[in-house]
């Protein structure tokens, strides 16, 4: 698949992240906070835009009674260029036909799509990915097997690109890759940047 190149000169991109009830935290907050970072230190502009999406705008509590307001539900949100699918427990997302066409519809519309952990699911159950290489949580990787078993899932990795999807494996692995897009969207210099900004070590 052929992937899109992003003209910071005209327009800033905006990162849609999809939580939920019971939400990995780091999962979406991770990506939250690269992002940001990066525009926030970011010399000549500020080239990301990101905000959460829930289902309604009310409040989703995630993992370990975290509660967290989202800026837009997923019937009034911008039009996203990144869509970021957190994972965490999506049992009860898993049963929702018009979230799962949501994410389908947006995944066909942006840029790029990319999951954290478990997110891989729903990627899987909306048809985003089918027989992709892909990656999720050390502890999950038998169940996606599983479930989804034209996937192409991969181990001890911290992500997989497969043409213009991202998956990553658990929790912290969402920032890895989440730098890794600020590298490829904008520049070496910038997720370096970012990095150091956050006091994270890269490998």
């Amino acid at each position: 698949m052929q992937k899109h190149v992003h003209d910071y000169s005209t327009k800033v991109m905006n990162i849609g992240i999809y939580i939920y009830d019971n939400a990995e935290v780091l999962d979406f907050s991770g990506p939250f906070e690269v992002f940001t970072t990066a525009s926030r230190v970011c010399a000549d502009d500020e080239p990301f835009n990101v905000f959460l999406i829930g289902e309604t705008q009310n409040a989703v509590w995630a993992r370990a009674g975290y509660q967290v307001l989202p800026h837009y539900d997923i019937s009034n949100h911008p039009v996203i260029d990144l869509l970021i699918v957190a994972g965490g427990v999506p049992d009860q997302e898993l049963q929702k036909p018009h979230v799962l066409g949501w994410i389908k519809n947006q995944s066909d519309q942006a840029q790029y799509t990319a999951s954290v952990c478990t997110g891989v699911f729903l990627l899987g159950a909306a048809d985003v990915v089918a027989t992709h290489n892909v990656t999720t949580h050390w502890e999950d990787i038998p169940a996606l097997q599983k479930q989804f078993p034209k996937l192409q899932v991969h181990q001890d990795v911290r992500w997989v690109e497969d043409g213009n999807i991202f998956t990553s494996a658990g929790i912290s692995a969402g920032i890895d890759m989440s730098l890794y897009l600020v590298k490829m969207l904008h520049s070496p210099t910038l997720s370096e940047k970012t990095a150091r900004q956050m006091e994270y070590e890269t490998g």
